[in-house]
């Protein structure tokens, strides 16, 4: 049997060496990554009747949409930053609404909208990174 707690170390040092050597477009991938890791999870929560982790998990997603929010450039972004920054103060509302409320249908909203501009942000040329 494999322990628990070794995999879950393994699995915090293979992240922490990937940001340590990662670009800046590839740890925003992976904060987008982790924040749908997030909403997945409190799903499952949802399912299992596990309000407090189910809380726990929204409330990580909500941290890592929130950092995401912050680390936008207003003026080299301009209208697309401003759009995102729209668009993730909206995703934070929801995932509050959704921990509140327990709705599935918000985690979707929430992580369908993620998905779209996760995979805008994967289709960028690796010139442009």
């Amino acid at each position: 049997m494999i322990n628990k707690k070794a995999l879950e170390g393994y699995g915090r040092g293979a992240v922490a060496s990937e940001v340590n050597f990662a670009s800046p477009h590839r740890i925003i991938q992976m904060l987008m990554e982790g924040a749908l890791s997030k909403i997945a999870t409190a799903k499952g929560c949802i399912a299992r009747n596990d309000i407090a982790e189910k809380s726990r998990q929204i409330t990580w997603g909500m941290n890592i949409i929130q950092g995401l929010r912050t680390s936008l450039d207003a003026q080299k972004g301009g209208e697309v930053a401003a759009n995102l920054d729209s668009l993730y103060e909206y995703m934070g509302r929801r995932l509050l609404e959704a921990n509140v409320t327990n709705d599935v249908a918000i985690l979707d909203e929430v992580s369908s909208l993620l998905m779209e501009v996760k995979a805008g942000w994967d289709n960028i040329p690796a010139e442009y990174h």
